[in-house]
C-alpha cells in the first residue's frame, strides 16, 4: 500500500512539474514575443508617424512613472485600447469620480489614435499610455499606483498585468465585454489566454451568447449588463448640442451627416453629392483630416464647398458641402442630420453607429459590420440599411429625401433601440459598491 501511495506520489509529482514547465514555457514565450515585438516597433516607428506615437509615448510613460511619488490616498484604474473604447468606459469614470471623490483616477490608452485625443482629458487625474505588457514594467506601474480596483473595457487581455492583479488581490473587472467563437479563449490551443480570464473578479458582458462561452469555460461570476456606450450616447440628448455654424449651413434643407469616411466611402458619397438635386446639404467629417486628404475630397467635390477652417463670416447657406476638417465637433453636427452614414464598413472597421441612431434619425453604413452588435441588431430591424454600391446609396437616399413617414419611422427604430438598452452603467456601480 505505501509502494503504490508512493507511486501515486511520484506520478502526481511528474505531472505536476510537467505542466508547470509547460506554463512556464509558454509563459516564457510570450514574454519573449513581447520584448521582440517592442524593439520591431522602435525600428518600424523609424517610419511610420502612428507607431512612432506609439514607441514615444510609451517612452514617456515610463519616465512619468519614476516621477509621480506614491501615497496612501487610494487609486482606481480603467485601461481602454482606443477612442471607442474610451467613450464605453467613461460613463463608469464619470460615475466613479462623483461617488468617490478622494480617489484619484488613473486611465491608460494602448492605441496613439484614442490617447492623442484624450490625453488632455479631465475625467481621469493621470492619463499615459499602458507600458508594453513585461514583467517588470506591470510591477512598476503596480508599484507606482497601487489601485484598489482595476477596470478593462471589452476585449483588453494583457496576461503580464492580469497575473500581477491577481496575485496583488486586487479587484479587476472587465466590461462591456463580448465574446464570440473565434477567440483564441475557446480554441483548443488558447490555455494560456484561458488562464488569464481567471484573473478577473467579474465579468460585464453585452449579450447572452458571451455569458454562454464564458459559462463553458467555467466561468460563473458574469453579468449581462449590456454596452455601457447606450449610456454614454443616451447622456448627449441632455447636452446643449447647438452649433451657429451648422444652423446657418442646413437652413431649412435636407442635410445628411457623413462622419468617420474613409476613401472608399467619400467616392461614393462624392459621386452621389455631384448629381444630388438642389435643396440637399452635406457634411462630411472624414476620418482622416490631414490637409492632402481634405484636399482630395474638395477636388473630387463639383458643388459649392467649404471647409470649417476657412468658412469665417462666410454665408454658409451659400454652400452644398461643409468639410469637417477639425475634431470634436461630430456629435453635436449628428443633432442637423436629416439621416447619417457613418464611415469604416467599406475599409478598417465601421465606427460608432450610436452617436447618430440616439438622435432618432436614419443611418446608412457599408457592408462589412459583422461584429458589430448594434449594428447587427439595428441593420435586422431596419433602422440602419447597409449600402455595397453606389447604385444602393442612391436607392436609399431617394426614399429618405422623399418619404418623409418613412424616414420617421426608420429613425424612431433607432431612438427606441438606444433607450431600451440603457443601464449598462449602474449595474457596474452597483458591483463597485460591494468592493470600495
Amino acid at each position: 500500500m505505501a509502494k503504490l501511495r508512493n507511486k501515486h506520489t511520484i506520478i502526481c509529482y511528474c505531472r505536476k512539474n510537467v505542466f508547470l514547465r509547460k506554463s512556464i514555457s509558454v509563459r516564457g514565450l510570450y514574454n519573449l514575443l513581447v520584448s521582440i515585438a517592442w524593439w520591431i516597433l522602435q525600428l518600424i516607428a523609424i517610419f511610420s508617424s502612428k507607431i512612432r506615437l506609439f514607441v514615444k509615448g510609451r517612452k514617456a510613460s515610463k519616465k512619468l512613472l519614476a516621477t509621480i511619488s506614491t501615497s496612501d490616498q487610494p487609486c482606481i484604474w480603467m485601461h481602454v485600447a482606443s477612442l471607442g473604447e474610451y467613450e464605453q468606459g467613461l460613463p463608469i469614470l464619470e460615475e466613479i469620480k462623483h461617488s468617490y471623490p478622494a480617489h484619484k483616477i488613473v486611465l491608460t490608452f494602448f492605441s496613439p489614435s484614442g490617447y492623442e485625443v484624450k490625453k488632455d482629458s479631465k475625467a481621469a487625474d493621470h492619463v499615459l499610455y499602458l507600458p508594453m505588457d513585461t514583467q517588470s514594467n506591470t510591477r512598476q506601474f503596480l508599484d507606482t499606483f497601487n489601485p484598489s480596483l482595476t477596470i478593462f473595457i471589452k476585449y483588453e487581455i494583457w496576461p503580464n498585468y492580469l497575473a500581477q492583479l491577481k496575485q496583488r488581490k486586487i479587484p479587476t473587472l472587465l466590461v462591456s465585454a463580448i465574446f464570440s467563437k473565434r477567440q483564441i479563449f475557446f480554441k483548443p490551443w488558447g490555455g494560456f489566454m484561458r488562464k488569464s480570464l481567471l484573473t478577473f473578479d467579474h465579468f460585464f458582458v453585452q449579450d447572452q451568447n458571451s455569458k454562454v462561452l464564458l459559462n463553458t469555460l467555467g466561468h460563473q461570476n458574469v453579468t449581462i449588463s449590456g454596452d455601457t456606450r447606450f449610456d454614454r450616447v443616451y447622456e448627449i440628448l441632455k447636452r446643449d448640442n447647438q452649433l451657429e455654424f451648422m444652423a446657418r449651413f442646413k437652413g431649412g434643407d435636407f442635410c445628411l451627416v457623413a462622419g468617420s469616411t474613409w476613401p472608399e466611402d467619400e467616392k461614393i458619397l462624392a459621386e452621389y453629392i455631384n448629381n444630388a438635386p438642389k435643396g440637399q446639404k452635406f457634411a462630411l467629417a472624414p476620418h482622416t483630416i490631414k490637409p492632402t486628404h481634405i484636399q482630395r475630397i474638395k477636388n473630387g467635390i463639383s458643388k459649392k464647398t467649404v471647409c470649417f477652417s476657412e468658412m469665417g463670416e462666410t454665408d454658409l447657406s451659400q454652400y452644398d458641402v461643409l468639410i469637417i476638417d477639425t475634431i470634436g465637433l461630430l456629435t453635436k453636427i449628428y443633432s442637423y442630420a436629416d439621416a447619417a452614414y457613418v464611415g469604416g464598413a467599406f475599409a478598417t472597421g465601421l465606427h460608432n453607429t450610436l452617436e447618430p441612431a440616439v438622435y432618432g434619425i436614419p443611418v446608412l453604413i457599408g457592408p462589412n459590420y459583422d461584429g458589430f452588435k448594434e449594428a447587427e441588431d439595428l441593420v435586422a430591424q431596419k433602422g440602419i440599411h447597409s449600402i455595397s454600391n453606389l447604385k444602393e446609396f442612391n436607392s436609399r437616399m431617394a426614399s429618405l429625401t422623399t418619404d418623409h413617414p418613412f424616414r420617421t419611422k426608420t429613425g424612431m427604430i433607432n431612438s427606441n433601440y438606444i433607450t431600451k438598452n440603457v443601464g449598462a452603467t449602474n449595474q457596474v456601480m452597483d458591483y463597485v459598491k460591494t468592493i470600495l
